[in-house]
């Protein structure tokens, strides 16, 4: 190959710490004209003809200009570049803009640029790729003809198709408007209450203001990224969408979608024209043609938080690209996070409210007086049980459970300690009334199963799921009609005949013109879990079921009284979140500091916190033992020390990877073991 002179700065695709950043090769002259930044080739790597995946970041002549980023390095590699092994597709894949927030999330959350681009670009689909890259040459060609006729016939902009006017109703008269075009950022309350389209779709009233907004913002000539937590949301506010624009372009981005179809709606949001983009966490990614804004429907939902390395959750992905972009930035819910209340007292988020103050009937059995000390700790309180029976008359009743399944845990019915597998020591649960205890981690039997602590061998139910409640309200409720909804069961949305609706949180189905009552059942075991949010999550939980109940029909809550309780019973999420805050203050705890955890071996823990000794006003936790030989620390620190932090703990990252060589014919070394994890929501 002949070099050009040109220079192509890529990003190699691997998960190494020690790779995350741009490696200069040259651009063979035949390639001149053809390779852009964005594109995917493949480069040379190291020696034996290793050939490895990479993007094309920039290109320039160095014999002309240096480029911003080699100013940066401020390095000057004088001798003879590799060239570039081959030009995968023209297709440009990675927009400047996607490219700028991985860098950005990456050094904030110390991770890798490649990373966060993995979840912004889709694996490619090769035949999907080549009809949009022929598709584009078409309409390419017809512009062109149509630019050079003087007689054709003019075509229509995008930002001129004709859209239902949003009405955001319930809302102050343009305050929704004015809030987003004042503040940018905004944080608004959700109108609890459900609506019903015109094809006799029942949606919650969340869904309407979500689509609205992002109408509104293709009418501008604008596109809009909305971000909700799963599929039965998307399926929602799409309902909505193709009420409201049928004729605005709209593009899902969805994991749960065969690759060929997600590949084909990335290309899609490639295109220079104003749309709707919809999907889950990784929707935050997608590349928008003249973003204008971001939604986010219910940020406090653990969906958002990523899994995969560098774990950035969706809120703080959010927040970093509408800063870049300067769109507008909505964050909604019928509840609100602690960290959305901490940006609101900090007056970086403006607070929008309804107009009214219309919400549900939240009854609190633990307010009610009952005589009968057994009517008083029972799962479903007397009071419940008769609101359930009279609204089953007129219409669907919602049960909520904490769990799925049938029996989740048991115990010794002797010494009333866990039943674990003699296995892998999981916890054993029933899948039926007649089936054989089994393990939930490894699906062990648990046939002769006997009590490690005193040789017991009965089993007691610790724990009901939505099977087992099932079966005990089916024998209450003679007669009437019983429906499971959970992980297992998916059902989105009923109709208004009367049945008892036992779902999980979040799997509730949306039924026409709301339940005639609903129950909050065990309280007291979601508020046991061991997390700092746990609370928080409740609040959240309950307050979505609520607001699906029908005017006026009863939500009672079983089980749970004090401040959270009346957050609900006055629909005061934000008074809570501010009290929850308050509290973080006094204890320095997220999101009133960032925290960060170190996990590795005692020597890699200890050399990574060295790093940590210039940086001021940190708190260091720790190291504590966790899975042999393995320790963890957790580094307490302020937002404004965020930077140093990320940047020191890079280094350390990237010096324990490097340590890893092949190793020599017969021998063993073990992979890198520290790793580090920014803004864990249940590290505390």
């Amino acid at each position: 190959m002949t070099h050009s002179g040109l220079v192509a700065r890529v990003l190699i695709e691997s998960p190494l710490p020690q790779l995350d950043h741009l490696f200069d090769y040259g651009v063979p002259a035949e390639l001149v004209g053809e390779v852009a930044a964005g594109m995917r080739v493949k480069v040379p790597f190291r020696s034996g003809g290793r050939v490895v995946d990479a993007y094309v970041i920039e290109l320039f002549d160095p014999r002309a200009v240096r480029s911003e980023s080699a100013r940066e390095t401020d390095v000057a590699f004088r001798g003879a570049l590799s060239p570039l092994d081959s030009l995968v597709s023209t297709a440009v894949v990675l927009t400047p803009a996607v490219w700028t927030l991985a860098r950005r999330l990456a050094d904030r959350a110390a991770g890798n640029a490649s990373d966060i681009i993995r979840l912004a670009v889709p694996p490619r689909q090769v035949r999907v790729e080549k009809a949009w890259l022929a598709a584009r040459v078409v309409i390419s060609e017809l512009g062109n003809r149509a630019d050079l006729s003087t007689t054709a016939a003019p075509t229509t902009p995008p930002a001129a198709i004709v859209l239902a006017t949003p009405a955001f109703v319930g809302y102050p008269t343009g305050r929704l408007d004015s809030a987003i075009m004042e503040h940018h950022r905004v944080a608004v309350a959700a109108i609890p209450e459900l609506v019903q389209l015109a094809d006799g779709r029942t949606v919650g009233r969340w869904a309407q203001t979500l689509a609205e907004l992002a109408v509104a913002t293709v009418g501008t000539g604008q596109s809009a990224i909305l971000c909700v937590p799963d599929f039965r949301d998307q399926d929602q506010v799409q309902a909505v969408l193709d009420q409201l624009a049928p004729t605005v372009p709209l593009c899902r981005v969805d994991a749960r979608q065969p690759n060929p179809d997600r590949y084909r709606a990335f290309l899609a949001c490639l295109e220079p024209v104003p749309r709707i983009i919809l999907g889950n966490r990784s929707a935050v990614y997608a590349p928008a043609h003249e973003l204008g804004l971001i939604a986010v429907w219910d940020d406090g939902d653990p969906l958002y938080t990523e899994p995969l390395s560098p774990y950035v959750n969706t809120r703080d992905a959010a927040l970093v690209r509408q800063q870049d972009s300067d769109c507008g930035l909505v964050l909604l819910g019928h509840s609100r996070s602690v960290e959305t209340q901490r940006l609101v007292e900090l007056g970086y988020l403006a607070e929008v409210s309804p107009a009214a103050d219309r919400h549900p009937r939240i009854i609190p059995t633990d307010y009610q007086s009952e005589p009968d000390q057994q009517a008083r700790v029972a799962r479903i309180p007397s009071a419940a049980w008769q609101a359930a029976r009279e609204a089953l008359a007129h219409g669907p009743v919602l049960v909520q459970v904490a769990s799925p399944g049938y029996a989740p845990m048991l115990a010794c019915q002797t010494c009333k300690k866990a039943a674990r597998c003699t296995h892998c020591q999981g916890p054993l649960g029933l899948k039926s009334a007649s089936a054989v205890p089994s393990c939930r981690w490894c699906g062990a039997l648990a046939a002769g199963w006997t009590c490690t602590h005193c040789t017991g061998t009965k089993l007691r139910v610790v724990t009901l799921g939505t099977g087992r409640t099932a079966e005990e309200l089916g024998r209450a409720f003679p007669g009437a009609r019983v429906i499971v909804a959970d992980g297992e069961h998916t059902i989105q949305t009923l109709g208004a005949q009367p049945a008892l609706v036992i779902a999980t949180r979040g799997a509730e189905p949306v039924p026409t013109g709301g339940y005639r009552a609903i129950l909050i059942l065990d309280g007291e075991r979601m508020l046991a879990r061991e997390s700092l949010r746990v609370a928080e999550d409740c609040l959240r939980w309950w307050a979505n079921a609520a607001a699906l109940a029908a005017p006026g029909a009863p939500v009672l809550l079983a089980g749970v009284g004090g401040g959270l309780a009346r957050a609900l019973n006055s629909w005061r999420p934000d008074i809570f979140a501010a009290s929850e805050l308050a509290d973080r203050r006094q204890l320095r705890f997220p999101p009133a500091v960032r925290v960060a955890s170190v996990t590795g071996t005692a020597a890699d823990v200890d050399a990574a916190l060295a790093d940590l000794g210039a940086v001021a006003g940190l708190d260091i936790l720790g190291p504590v033992d966790t899975e042999a030989p393995l320790v963890r620390a957790v580094v307490r620190f302020g937002y404004a020390r965020g930077d140093e932090v990320a940047h020191a703990l890079k280094a350390a990252v990237v010096r324990n990877a490097a340590k890893r060589r092949k190793p020599k014919s017969g021998s063993f070394q073990p992979a890198p073991t520290l790793k580090v994890r920014f803004d864990d929501p249940e590290l505390i």
